[in-house]
């Protein structure tokens, strides 16, 4: 939070090197140095005992709530609240376009971060269909039927890790996830008049090994130091103008009215319920 910036754009889980391969956006791309291998640890590390109160953090990952940050924030837009695909089982990127376009002309004043949930399983895009069915669809389908969840499937660095599908198929569907979030991201390019910049949170191990002597990791574990999972992009679009920022004090946020943040969290892989 202490880099100069009126925009934030995070994309979830996208490591340096999957940006700067297939990157379409405009702009001067850089690096930064993650603190954390994931979610929950990145939020904590940056917002956790912190007042942002000139800041708007639009989402589609409800991780914040289980860490006492209601208060970090002027607002906080849940956009995973209205718009879950309980078919694919993430917020897609045409409702955080959408909700974070509003949320930049509601609060003039105020800094943006809006949280993509892409490129972070479940994959999306057409290569999905040939990596076959992982983590989340029929937990939720059991969670909404009858009741009780249960989780049938692994998650793509499960089946990844025991040889189900090869590298190169998940790399290309992890990149495709990336590519289907580029077009809504230069939607707000073209209303964002400020300056902006497209990050990350933390990035993934595809099978690469922490240090020579460790075992290869998948995924993103908590807690965990590689480049791969360290090294997020850092994108800047200057933009033509800056904003006037006003603190002002927090909009009371609301609980969430379906009490189903934990089966959501599960649905992403952060743990099992």
């Amino acid at each position: 939070m202490e880099e100069d910036w009126d925009n934030v754009v995070i994309l979830d889980a996208c490591r340096y090197d999957l940006f700067e391969s297939v990157n379409t956006l405009d702009g001067n791309l850089d690096y930064r140095i993650s603190p954390a291998s994931a979610t929950p640890e990145f939020l904590s590390r940056n917002f956790e005992e912190k007042q942002y109160h000139d800041t708007v953090y639009v989402t589609a990952n409800p991780m914040y709530r289980t860490l006492g940050l209601d208060e970090v924030f002027h607002q906080i837009i849940d956009v995973w609240e209205n718009h879950w695909d309980r078919q694919k089982q993430t917020v897609l990127p045409e409702a955080m376009t959408e909700a974070t376009a509003s949320a930049y002309k509601r609060f003039p004043n105020k800094r943006i971060i809006s949280h993509f949930m892409q490129p972070h399983y479940p994959f999306v895009g057409e290569l999905a269909s040939e990596i076959g069915a992982h983590s989340g669809y029929e937990f939720a389908y059991r969670n909404v039927t009858e009741g009780e969840a249960s989780r049938d499937n692994p998650t793509v660095w499960e089946r990844l890790e025991a040889g189900d599908v090869s590298r190169e198929l998940v790399w290309d569907a992890y990149a495709e996830n990336l590519k289907i979030v580029f077009p809504h991201v230069e939607e707000l390019l073209e209303l964002f008049d400020e300056k902006t910049v497209i990050t990350s949170d933390h990035g993934n191990l595809l099978g690469e090994k922490p240090h020579p002597l460790a075992a290869p990791v998948y995924g993103h574990p908590h807690g965990m130091r590689h480049e791969h999972l360290s090294k997020v992009p850092w994108l800047i679009v200057a933009g033509t103008e800056r904003k006037y920022i006003v603190s002002e004090k927090p909009i009371k946020q609301l609980s969430d009215p379906s009490g189903d943040v934990t089966d959501r969290l599960a649905d992403l892989g952060y743990f099992d319920v």
